[in-house]
């Protein structure tokens, strides 16, 4: 299902019952036909679906200028948007739903009810959904089950990515002009974690810490969001090099096992992980320097699921990481339409 159906499903359900809703306590009972409990539900459901187009566009690259404003403008200028969406729509629905000329009652009382209804209703939407982006959807929920509050040990899939070579280019490009291009570069692969399934739990310096749960097609759903990644910046490759000179490139590393999950500090909480898994993904991503490769994997993830049909898995034999007795034994990944490619573009 795509990512925005369901949620577009659901606005469209409560805009049915609130539609119907309103005509049961706003209106005389009278009035209560099947025809106008009808015409209600329908009005309800357009003007739920105005609504959420408006929170789409919003959301998307077409509104990044708005997104750069102060938080309290950004909510303030989507909620009146809406408002203004949701009031021409409603005149609209009234005239064709209804036929004839509007009642003054109707444009005087309910339009004014509908429209103060709907900004108050988009602004708490538009901030509740700003605390989600801070903080993550499943990590607000599980704070406020308390499903953390001790320590928990789960499996799951943890990739490390990070910028090459950023500190040569905060020496060359300045710091403030290195972080307008992470600000960037994490803005722009967003898109790929969520669409393959990934969480983003952390961004730390040049890296980024994407999570999955760990299932069946774990491993295929983490190295075709790696290849996504590159898709995307290689499609946006000119823009970046209009803007800041250079096309970034990027490693990572992917492994799955066992963490230790728990929610830590108290003036600000926060879902940490912990345990050898993460350790080893960390240090995965630092060896794809050393062995000349954007990616590396473990095979404790191969283990999990065949990896996307158009990937060519390769061994690289066991690899003795940073800090660990143990060797590991590592792969890399290549598609099969580009692999030399796809490894210069990635690394140079």
């Amino acid at each position: 299902m795509p990512r925005a159906l369901k949620p577009t499903l659901v606005m469209a359900a409560c805009g049915l019952l609130a539609g119907i809703g309103y005509r049961y306590f706003g209106d005389a009972a009278v009035e209560g036909t099947a025809a106008n409990y009808l015409r209600s539900g329908v009005h309800g459901v357009g003007l739920a679906l105005a609504g959420w187009g408006v929170h789409l566009y919003f959301t998307t690259g077409r509104s990044a200028g708005v997104r750069r404003w102060p938080l309290w403008v950004d909510v303030a200028v989507r909620a009146a948007s809406m408002a203004v969406v949701v009031a021409v729509l409603a005149v609209v629905l009234e005239a064709l739903l209804y036929g004839g000329p509007i009642e003054a009652r109707w444009l005087f009382v309910d339009l004014p009810r509908i429209v103060a209804l709907a900004f108050v209703t988009s602004f708490v939407i538009g901030a509740v959904y700003e605390v989600t982006r801070l903080v993550g959807s499943r990590v607000l929920l599980n704070v406020i089950l308390g499903r953390y509050r001790r320590p928990v040990r789960e499996e799951r899939v943890l990739m490390f990515l990070d910028l090459a070579g950023s500190t040569a280019l905060a020496e060359a490009m300045g710091e403030l002009r290195v972080q307008d291009l992470l600000t960037r570069f994490f803005f722009d692969i967003d898109a790929a974690i969520v669409r393959h399934g990934g969480e983003v739990h952390a961004y730390v310096g040049d890296e980024v810490i994407v999570i999955w749960p760990l299932g069946s097609e774990a491993a295929q759903r983490c190295i075709a969001c790696f290849f996504a990644i590159a898709d995307t910046i290689a499609a946006k490759a000119e823009a970046y090099r209009r803007e800041f000179g250079i096309v970034p490139a990027f490693r990572a590393g992917l492994h799955a096992g066992p963490v230790i999950i728990s929610e830590c500090g108290d003036s600000r909480r926060q879902i940490a992980y912990f345990g050898d898994t993460v350790n080893v993904t960390a240090r995965l991503q630092e060896q794809c320097k050393a062995a000349g490769r954007p990616l590396l994997l473990s095979a404790d993830l191969l283990g999990h699921g065949r990896p996307p049909p158009d990937i060519v898995i390769e061994a690289l034999g066991s690899v003795q990481l940073r800090g660990r007795a143990a060797t590991l034994d590592v792969f890399t990944a290549t598609r099969r339409s580009d692999a030399p490619a796809a490894v210069a573009r990635v690394m140079s």
